[in-house]
């Protein structure tokens, strides 16, 4: 019996001894992805906006239709709206193809968080959602309308569930009142992680290039804003397509005057062999157009960080690539192509302070 009990005894004495041992900290990660989808549009005629060229063809046949695309200035945008034919079939092989690119990630599960861009309605994401990437998991797509004249929205697909209900922040732009219907607001979304931590979201669509550079300013001065009103403990992320080229960084330093003051950049973490995520054939070169900023919280029970080997440009699915190796839109006549715009990921990694 003596034996025994010395026998337990010791026993109790290793178990003490593991129960005050540090323990390794918990760990949880989250991927984020950033997508412009380019175009992902229905083919219903919404009234209330300039989605004209996003119809069958048998519906572009009347007389308004042809005079309504024929005071279109530029070539190829009159060309799609008289011929482009956006039917049934093609707006299945869109969401066929752009489901292909989601699930390049994580072994075929796709990202934890998507930001979206171009999404005309919650209607058309919630068909790629449940028709294409059914068995993924992710929740009812997030989309709140904006006041963009062609109906292009910021959006959110996440397996992640919201803490508190979405919110768009519009971009005013008061000093370009002739421009405010060509942009986007920052859709704000706060998710909750399994380990209690909040982690909030900014999808974001900054105004396009040829528009002055002080409108993409604004757009920065805006997602600082609203960064900062954040409360201490959310960690956050803002990704989208930020419309900054490499030649107006170079030229006007946004990203070093505007953002990196605010938030980590993952391409400055990682992602050393990436040209960038889209192309302009008209002088050859390459812009991280498409990025993904974060911003960890403070004084939180996390310490939170980009994970600098995670950081890619998502391009392996064969059909993003055109022939000189640049991202291939999608052409409806033939099946081809994804999107002009390659997406980013990278993985966010959480860890509780000890």
């Amino acid at each position: 019996m003596k034996n025994f009990e010395s026998r337990l005894a010791v026993v109790f004495a290793g178990l003490s001894l593991i129960a005050c041992a540090p323990q390794p900290a918990a760990t949880e990660t989250v991927t984020v992805m950033t997508f412009n989808v380019q175009n992902l549009f229905d083919n219903i005629d919404d009234p209330d906006k300039d989605d004209k060229a996003y119809l069958p063809v048998a519906a572009k046949q009347s007389a308004s239709h042809i005079e309504a695309c024929n005071e279109i200035a530029v070539d190829s945008w009159r060309n799609e709206c008289l011929y482009l034919d956006w039917s049934d079939d093609a707006i299945g092989v869109k969401l066929d193809v752009l489901a292909a690119s989601i699930r390049q990630v994580n072994d075929g599960r796709g990202a934890d968080i998507i930001a979206l861009q171009e999404v005309e309605n919650i209607s058309i994401l919630n068909r790629l959602r449940t028709e294409k990437l059914a068995d993924l998991g992710y929740l009812p797509a997030i989309l709140v309308e904006g006041s963009d004249l062609r109906g292009i929205d910021v959006a959110f697909l996440s397996k992640l569930p919201l803490a508190t209900e979405a919110v768009l922040h519009p971009l005013e732009l008061p000093e370009f009142p002739d421009r405010q219907s060509d942009t986007r607001g920052v859709l704000q979304a706060t998710f909750a992680l399994p380990g209690g931590a909040l982690l909030t979201g900014f999808s974001v669509h900054f105004p396009a290039p040829f528009h002055p550079t002080a409108m993409r300013v604004a757009a920065y001065e805006h997602l600082a804003t609203l960064r900062d009103a954040l409360p201490a403990e959310q960690h956050a992320f803002a990704a989208g397509d930020f419309n900054t080229t490499s030649s107006e960084d170079d030229r006007e330093s946004l990203l070093e005057r505007y953002a990196r003051p605010y938030w980590t950049i993952a391409h400055d973490v990682g992602c050393d062999d990436c040209d960038g995520s889209y192309f302009y054939h008209g002088d050859a070169s390459w812009s991280f157009l498409d990025m993904i900023f974060f911003s960890a919280a403070r004084g939180e029970k996390t310490t939170a960080e980009i994970r600098g080997d995670s950081v890619m440009i998502a391009n392996a699915y064969p059909a993003q690539n055109g022939e000189n190796g640049t991202p291939q839109r999608f052409d409806s006549k033939n099946g081809h192509g994804v999107s002009d715009h390659w997406p980013m990921v990278t993985t966010i990694e959480l860890t509780e302070k000890q």
